[in-house]
């Protein structure tokens, strides 16, 4: 980096509704990439899932079809044409097939084309109209995840962090609404942490068969980016597509986090519990 040179970047996520067709959310997320870019966007965040329904609603032995392998796989190819031909880097969430496993998987594309590397989701949930473990198994490229996995990713070097996302109603309950918690716990995210966060999700009605039946969720969309201290410096609406985009300056960023003092002033050694499930003294 030449000196005096500042290492300003400007981030971007997208929020639209899918159809079940690939052909037409590839079309759709290029249209919103080149919005994106067209913004002056550097770093263009897709939801999660994004080549078609969010199948986990249901558990049907006919979905794994829509797994590929990561070697080759359209979509990423796809991806790398338009980051290299736009000069922008994006996350690529898909559905994978390695043999016999499976997971739910992130490519990471950089601005030149270039394939930087896989990111296999580690924590997969199961709950009514979310049951990832039927398709899923857990990551095996290290975790990135998870209240836990914020503070790491920040000291070992991350500087913002991005998190594609289907999450909406839940099918077994109209009442339950976890869009603020959603919303509030990734503010916490960036704030703890002294980095900016972005957050794409996905909006509309999708209505899958299942073994039992139709299964209804509406996503409720509301893709934010939060700055350092977890304010919402963009945010999208429940219902409408979004290009959001938002600047940031890494170096003033850096000092900043070195002036509070969270990292400087940890104390690893008292964090042992975090090693366990239930609370315990830990025996390592």
């Amino acid at each position: 980096m030449e000196k005096g040179k500042r290492r300003e970047v400007v981030v971007s996520a997208l929020q639209f509704a899918c159809t079940d067709d690939v052909s037409t959310n590839l079309a759709t997320a290029e249209r919103l990439v080149r919005a994106a870019h067209g913004k002056g966007a550097n770093i263009i965040l897709i939801q999660e899932l994004f080549e078609g329904y969010y199948f986990c609603q249901a558990q049907r032995e006919d979905f794994f079809q829509r797994a590929k392998p990561y070697k080759d796989h359209p979509t990423i190819l796809k991806m790398q044409e338009l980051a290299k031909e736009l000069g922008v880097v994006m996350p690529v969430s898909f559905f994978e097939e390695a043999n016999n496993a499976h997971y739910n998987s992130i490519a990471i594309i950089d601005a030149d084309g270039s394939d930087l590397g896989l990111y296999r989701k580690s924590h997969i949930p199961d709950g009514p109209g979310y049951q990832e473990k039927f398709y899923f198994n857990p990551g095996d490229t290290g975790f990135k995840w998870f209240p836990e996995a914020a503070r790491a990713m920040v000291l070992q070097g991350a500087e913002i962090l991005f998190y594609p996302t289907a999450i909406g109603s839940e099918p077994q309950d109209d009442g339950l609404d976890s869009r603020d918690h959603w919303r509030r716990v990734m503010q916490g995210h960036a704030g703890a942490n002294v980095v900016p966060l972005v957050a794409s999700n996905r909006i509309g009605k999708e209505i899958i068969e299942t073994e039992h039946g139709k299964s209804q969720i509406t996503f409720y969309g509301n893709s934010f980016i939060a700055g350092p201290t977890g304010e919402i410096v963009a945010a999208a609406d429940d219902k409408e597509e979004a290009v959001l985009v938002a600047q940031f300056d890494l170096d003033k960023l850096k000092s900043k986090r070195s002036s509070w003092g969270v990292f400087r002033d940890r104390r690893p050694e008292l964090y042992k519990v975090l090693l366990t499930l239930d609370g315990s003294n830990p025996s390592l």
